[in-house]
């Protein structure tokens, strides 16, 4: 999960998965314009066993995130640091001349965020690609490929639709709510290996969901949060669990 190296920054030509684009357009009298990413629409399925009273969710490696802490990381631009960039050559030049690049390359590996940065807690989640699928069956395939449980379209219960990434993609996702045993267990989940996908399955147990979803050291998504959020108000009486938080 964590080993994570060789990493490369390249621009992006082409993407079967997202587009960029620019919309001019006049709001009040001013003329404004706005870049934003079209994508897929997707579902989430807030996915909780009942037979060991604990929610699953799954746990990836997602590049955006621990580029954003990379940046973070990076040593200021060349001639913003004290000595100026004539200095900063010179410096180079005899760092070459006494082989001390290697000591250079290993600070700046020491100055990387360690690839647990870029992990997260998510809801079991897809994209919506498949036209001929709705979103039930779409949401059915992803707890049975990420997460290794098989169930019935009928026990998926629609919780609400909304738009995520508002500035930049606008793109709509549909959460569900489906309950799950251990003998629905039939495999290991993980996802797809052929699409890059490389999936761990989590457990949290049901009385430590609160504590979970407002620890700002664990990393997660609003989803997981909202979703937390929602079981406890609509739920909870069901198992008998308190609402303080």
């Amino acid at each position: 999960m964590e080993q994570i190296n060789n990493i490369e920054v390249v621009p992006c030509t082409s993407s079967n998965y997202m587009k960029p684009f620019r919309v001019h357009y006049s709001q009040n009298g001013t003329r404004k314009s706005w870049d934003f990413m079209r994508t897929h629409d997707s579902v989430s399925i807030l996915i909780f066993n009942t037979s060991s009273h604990c929610f699953i969710l799954v746990k990836q490696f997602r590049p955006a995130v621990y580029m954003c802490e990379w940046e973070k990381h990076q040593p200021a631009p060349a001639g913003e640091e004290a000595g100026g960039a004539g200095d900063a050559a010179d410096a180079a030049g005899e760092e070459k001349a006494s082989g001390a690049g290697d000591v250079a390359d290993a600070e700046k590996r020491s100055r990387l965020p360690p690839p647990s940065a870029g992990v997260t807690y998510e809801l079991c989640a897809g994209l919506v690609d498949k036209p001929a699928l709705s979103l039930e069956e779409i949401a059915r395939q992803e707890v049975l490929e990420e997460c290794g449980y098989d169930v019935p379209v009928a026990k998926l219960r629609r919780i609400t639709s909304y738009r995520s990434g508002v500035g930049v993609t606008g793109a709509r996702q549909t959460m569900f709510y489906v309950e799950v045993s251990d003998e629905d267990c039939v495999g290991e989940g993980g996802g797809e290996p052929q699409e890059g996908e490389l999936i761990e399955v989590v457990k949290v147990p049901l009385l430590e969901a609160m504590n979970f979803a407002y620890d700002e050291n664990i990393p997660k998504t609003m989803g997981v949060i909202f979703s937390f959020l929602w079981f406890h108000s609509n739920m909870a009486p069901k198992y008998k669990i308190s609402t303080n938080v």
